[in-house]
């Protein structure tokens, strides 16, 4: 057996690797306090005291014109995770997500004789499956947080281990309805509908967004404005003159809207329906229980070719998927009209047996979420992984 030196190395591209890895190494340290850990992340990482070796902010990009822009910075930092590979020899290396880079640094450490857990595997049931076989050749371990991921991987002859999903241990709530409305001043009348706007952490979500959901706020309120209170949660990404410039300046003498850039979770479990982007926030509203009609949609050019990619999805929304059945109203690109999000709204509003069909399908995602413990549970596998 080779000789361990105490060092992890944790690779994690994107905003919400982040978020998870940062949970996986503190929920490693409780184990085995003596464990460096050094690779990319952002802040979250780096708060949990992991030693960066590059920044994960400047790797960060979607599409290929971005790509090749950064083609410089994914070279440095494939070269510097390399040359420390090398050197330091790190007992482990842990993967999160970010396909493209990290099955070529698990490539180089599968040669190096480097352990590797993938930790939270990409999305190879979407598209690209044939990454499968290479993804099951190159690690010692899969940690999967998506149930239907663990059966999709054992058709094409890969074990994987369902750890359970991280959001069961972050979404959570301080405050009822009564006290959130008190903490921020707001005087909600009996009967008040209480309906929230998500359209999204981007600024392309924002711009193609935001507008329909307003516009579909105003032809629910307009005939009467009194019985709707609509709210605005503003993610740390997005500017307050973003959303002034796609609609809120407009609408804000025509329906009784607040905007909040805190208290996210308190503000959706207020509210008795959601009309959101599409995206994990989903699972997030799943697991608060909250009746939801999600939307996607992006330029006709980037869907047509999406189209070509992604086969065999029925759904594109994480609820839907994981149910394997139509739970929440799906809304795709022409679809997403005001329209159609307020008639799919009002329902979801009114109709006690449609809210409690919903209502009891979010219950059934959230039991297939796993049980609390997804951090833990990796955290044992990655140990495994190394014999410590």
């Amino acid at each position: 057996m080779a000789e361990r030196n105490n060092q992890v190395m944790i690779v994690a591209g994107e905003a919400s690797g982040d978020m998870h890895g940062a949970k996986l190494v503190q929920a490693m340290r409780k184990l085995r306090p003596d464990i460096s850990f050094s690779g990319i992340g952002g802040k979250e990482l780096t708060a949990a005291g992991v030693h960066m070796l590059y920044d994960a902010s400047r790797l960060a990009v979607v599409g290929l014109t971005e790509v090749i822009s950064h083609l410089g910075d994914i070279l440095s930092a494939r070269k510097a995770l390399i040359r420390h590979m090398k050197e330091n020899r790190p007992d482990l290396l842990i993967l999160i997500d970010y396909p493209d880079f990290n099955l070529l640094l698990a490539a180089k450490a599968k040669k190096l004789g480097i352990p590797v857990f993938y930790y939270i595997s990409p999305q190879v049931w979407a598209w690209r499956s044939g990454r499968v076989a290479k993804i099951g050749r190159l690690t010692k371990r899969i940690g999967v947080i998506l149930p239907f991921e663990k059966d999709f991987y054992a058709a094409r002859g890969v074990d994987v281990d369902f750890v359970g999903h991280p959001l069961v241990d972050t979404v959570r709530i301080s405050q009822n309805r009564e006290e959130f409305f008190k903490a921020h001043d707001i005087t909600v009348a009996p009967g008040t509908k209480i309906i929230g706007i998500l359209p999204g952490s981007r600024s392309k979500e924002i711009r193609s967004l935001l507008p329909d959901f307003l516009a579909a706020a105003h032809l629910m309120a307009k005939d009467a404005p009194g019985k709707y209170l609509f709210l605005l949660p503003r993610a740390s990404t997005i500017s307050k003159s973003l959303l002034a410039e796609n609609g809120l300046d407009t609408y804000r003498d025509r329906i009784n809207i607040r905007s909040f850039s805190t208290d996210r979770y308190n503000l959706m479990a207020a509210c008795d329906a959601v009309v959101s982007a599409s995206g994990t926030v989903t699972l997030e509203l799943a697991l608060l229980g909250i009746p939801t009609v999600t939307t996607y949609r992006v330029s006709p050019r980037t869907y047509r070719i999406g189209r070509m990619l992604v086969k065999n999805i029925k759904y594109f929304s994480l609820v839907n998927l994981i149910a394997d059945r139509k739970i929440i109203t799906e809304l795709l690109q022409d679809e997403v009209t005001p329209e159609n999000i307020a008639s799919t709204l009002n329902p979801m509003l009114s109709d006690q047996t449609c809210r409690q069909t919903i209502m009891q399908g979010l219950a059934e995602v959230t039991e297939k979420l796993g049980p609390p413990g997804c951090s833990n549970r990796a955290a044992a596998i990655a140990l495994e992984c190394i014999d410590l």
